[in-house]
């Protein structure tokens, strides 16, 4: 019986989809301390960055965050190994690059075998092996929810982290990976995802963020963040409220994963999307009219999704060839950064 379950019937939500709505966790880190008082803290929680940042000396500075939710999908290894990926992808995305890791488990001891369990970590073990990465250690607790993730720590020179906040006026945007990670792993749930859409939503899911560390040497590369939880315009809000700029998206440029029009087209979506619009539609204008399926996909949540990349017009074509020679077939400019007028507030406008 227990070799049979569902991993996703284990779990009210999964992947990033289980992220707390934007607007409710502002509040809660608005009730967070400053850390002012430690310099050598380069990166804290005051951008919503993507992992924390501490100098160790003059050519290293440790990259450290933590990442891990439930089930996206019901196989165990598969599980674990796109848990893995999204974690490790925090640190490549502040141009780091992973060295260590720490496992995160907490589950259901009695509706899930030990060997179920044990195909979960060998999933995320699989993963940090091909990044070079040992899981040495972590942490399990029995839980009524199968959780998993990892800690991830890595290196950056204190010179070449990029953040959310150092996009300027006139930047491309890149996005490296198709959106809609959200809707597949919904009809995943719903038993209406065809095996094409599966192996697809694997396929993005596992591929590593790799060329974060690449963008951290190259010339013209202001600003990175990864789309995860808060979906495409989630995140690229926050990456015009830490630049003072508006984050033009241009929406149709936005690649999608095959299936997936079809998909929220006919209904599938994932309450996420709801919660995140909700949270942040008062600084979203549609320049143009949007329909309600392409918004949806704006705003899905998007399980170890790819690089949100500001850089300079002319870097734009190196940005995306170097995408593409690690894999990123789909990446794509999908808007721009632009100046506001006194008394607009950043903010993200879709064209």
């Amino acid at each position: 019986m227990l070799e049979t379950v569902r991993l996703t019937s284990l779990a009210h939500g999964g992947g990033c989809g289980c992220k707390i709505a934007p607007g409710v966790l502002r509040d809660i880190m608005s009730r967070m301390p400053q850390a002012a008082a430690f310099p050598d803290l380069l990166v804290g929680t005051e951008t919503s960055d993507d992992a924390a940042v501490w100098r160790l000396n003059d050519e290293q500075a440790l990259v450290a965050t933590t990442d891990f939710f439930m089930p996206v999908v019901d196989d165990p290894f598969d599980f674990g190994r796109i848990a893995a990926t999204n974690a490790l992808s925090d640190v490549y995305a502040m141009g780091g690059r992973p060295i260590l890791a720490l496992a995160v488990v907490g589950m259901p001891v009695g509706k899930l075998s030990p060997d179920a369990i044990g195909r979960i970590l060998a999933g995320g073990a699989s993963v940090c092996a091909a990044a070079g990465v040992p899981v040495a250690g972590g942490h399990t607790i029995d839980s009524a929810e199968p959780i998993y993730g990892l800690v991830a720590l890595g290196l950056v020179h204190p010179d070449r982290i990029l953040t959310n906040k150092g996009g300027r006026e006139g930047d491309a945007l890149i996005l490296t990976k198709p959106l809609g990670v959200g809707v597949l792993s919904a009809a995943f749930r719903q038993e209406r995802l065809e095996p094409g859409g599966y192996e697809a939503l694997i396929s993005t899911t596992t591929q590593l963020n790799v060329l974060g560390g690449d963008l951290a040497g190259m010339d013209g590369v202001h600003a990175v963040t990864d789309v995860t939880g808060f979906g495409l315009i989630g995140h690229a809000l926050e990456m015009a409220q830490g630049a003072n700029l508006l984050a033009d998206i241009e929406v149709n440029r936005t690649p999608l994963l095959p299936g997936v029009e079809r998909l929220v087209r006919s209904g599938v979506r994932t309450g996420a999307s709801t919660r995140n619009w909700d949270s942040y539609q008062d600084l979203v204008q549609e320049l143009s009219p949007v329909p309600h399926w392409r918004r949806d996909l704006l705003t899905d949540p998007q399980t170890s999704g790819g690089l949100l990349i500001a850089c300079a017009p002319a870097a734009a074509e190196a940005v995306l060839a170097a995408a593409r020679a690690r894999g990123f077939a789909h990446a794509a400019a999908v808007g721009r950064l632009a100046g506001r007028s006194m008394g607009i507030k950043p903010r993200v406008r879709l064209l």
